[in-house]
């Protein structure tokens, strides 16, 4: 049996083109099958990884893990820093303080030996003052050897020798005036302590005597 070509082209005519087309049809949908299924199943596998286990995840994960572990211990140097800095400068305000209170109790105390030493100078300078003034009294209440005007020379008063007079010892009380001549009292006692009262308008005069000494 003869197969029939079509005219001008010398294939066969009727349902043997058909046929060929069918094959390449069904060919182009198992491609195409193919690649769904391919490309499925990397997306799928894409998909379902797990993206923490990659390297370059596990990588980024420790850098950022060292530079939270960096940060945490420069913190740590930061806060033992400020605490160290406290505690210094807690110490030395202690220290200022301990340095004002013992220069306030060393003044204090150079004040306070200052008045006692004021204080002693102040009473030794009265008891010197108060030497000095009975010396000075006594020096003015006291009569040496010679003649006196009372009045003028000496105070008008009872007078007492210092010392115990001897043998050679005289004195005299003498009218103001004469010369000596109006003899109002006068005495060689011999020994003891012999007393006179002068008044004014006299003359005294002792020779031998030692002092005599205002009661």
């Amino acid at each position: 049996m003869s197969t029939l070509k079509e005219p001008g082209t010398g294939k066969p005519a009727g349902k043997p083109a058909k046929a060929g087309k069918k094959r390449k049809y069904t060919l182009a949908i198992v491609v195409m099958a193919a690649v769904v299924l391919f490309g499925g199943g990397f997306l799928t596998a894409n998909l379902t990884a797990d993206p923490t286990a990659s390297d370059e995840y596990i990588e980024m994960d420790a850098l950022a893990s060292k530079a939270s572990g960096e940060r945490d211990s420069i913190d740590a140097q930061r806060l033992r820093l400020e605490e160290t800095l406290a505690e210094q400068q807690a110490a030395m305000t202690e220290r200022e303080n301990a340095v004002v209170v013992q220069e306030a109790a060393v003044k204090t105390k150079e004040e306070e030996s200052a008045k006692t030493i004021a204080e002693r100078e102040d009473a030794v300078k009265k008891r010197e003052d108060a030497v000095v003034g009975a010396e000075q009294k006594q020096a003015a209440n006291t009569i040496a050897d010679g003649t006196w005007v009372v009045g003028v020379d000496i105070e008008p008063g009872v007078y007492r020798t210092k010392s115990d007079v001897g043998s050679s010892c005289y004195w005299a009380i003498l009218a103001s005036g004469t010369n000596g001549d109006d003899i109002i009292a006068n005495d060689i006692p011999g020994g003891g302590f012999p007393t006179v009262t002068l008044a004014a308008g006299q003359d005294f005069k002792s020779s031998r005597c030692g002092a005599w000494v205002k009661q």
